[in-house]
């Protein structure tokens, strides 16, 4: 008989209160370079709302566990697995078996090993956010030293000298892309990170500054990319330079809270986590 768990199951799209905490969900098993994790605290991101809704792109097979960060223990490893070990203290930015669950599984190249500086909370706040903000800055944007950079596409190019902004950032460009647009210096770029639906915009704020508009997606970082971008944020953790933020934290079993308050609590500092 396989050992059972705790988990948040999603039997149907809709609302947070689909979402459910079940206490019989069975403890996945880790194959060929798998890491089975037993998790501590995993991260909540907005875009795991958008998926739970049903209005996300891509939907997932219902019954589903929700997340793809989590921090905790190595429980056990999969045959192939050598970099890792029982007892490890890992973050994983790849859950695939879902995060919001006392056990997860995750591919060997995702799971990465958490500074002993860090707690499990700030372990799971690395993920999507960190890995995303560094592809959109350097493996899209090119971003160099000296550039300013805006992030959320937020109001004010008084602080540029009125020279314009480089690069932006931007979380929700169904409200703000259009003005963005405006605030470029020329040759500036927004770089696509969050939208929550459409918005007209004019082009020739784009054709006069020779400004560009760019999608950023973090599913479409090669192995190679996503290797990169995880030795520059441990690097950055054990020097110390590099400290997640974590925000509110909630019980599990308070995942539906957790997931209207994020969206409902917008511009909130630091990042949702749930603990175990």
């Amino acid at each position: 008989m396989s050992k059972l768990m705790r988990a948040i199951r999603v039997g149907e799209f809709g609302p947070p209160s689909v979402l459910r905490l079940c206490s019989d969900v069975p403890v996945p098993q880790p194959g060929q370079r798998q890491v089975l994790i037993r998790v501590h605290a995993c991260g909540v991101n907005p875009v795991e709302t958008y998926i739970r809704s049903g209005m996300f792109a891509r939907k997932p097979n219902l019954p589903y566990t929700p997340g793809t960060d989590a921090a905790g223990v190595v429980e056990a490893v999969g045959e192939g697995v050598t970099a890792l070990k029982a007892g490890d203290r890992v973050f994983t930015t790849g859950s695939e078996t879902g995060a919001y669950a006392e056990f997860t599984v995750a591919a060997e190249d995702c799971v990465h090993k958490l500074p002993d500086a860090l707690d499990f909370t700030q372990g799971a706040a690395i993920g999507v956010p960190y890995f995303t903000a560094y592809r959109a800055l350097i493996h899209k944007a090119y971003a160099k030293a000296g550039q300013t950079v805006l992030i959320h596409g937020a109001s004010g190019g008084e602080a540029t000298g009125g020279k314009g902004i480089d690069l932006i950032i931007e979380m929700l460009s169904n409200v703000n892309l259009s003005k963005d647009l405006q605030m470029l210096a020329y040759g500036g770029r927004v770089m696509i990170v969050g939208s929550r639906g459409p918005i007209e915009i004019d082009p020739r704020d784009t054709m006069f500054k020779e400004s560009s508009i760019t999608g950023v997606a973090l599913y479409c970082a090669t192995p190679e990319q996503k290797q990169e971008c995880a030795a520059f944020l441990c690097a950055g953790m054990e020097a110390g330079w590099l400290r997640p933020v974590v925000g509110s934290k909630y019980p599990v079993d308070k995942a539906s809270q957790a997931h209207h308050d994020i969206i409902k609590s917008p511009g909130a500092a630091g990042k949702i986590v749930l603990t175990m």
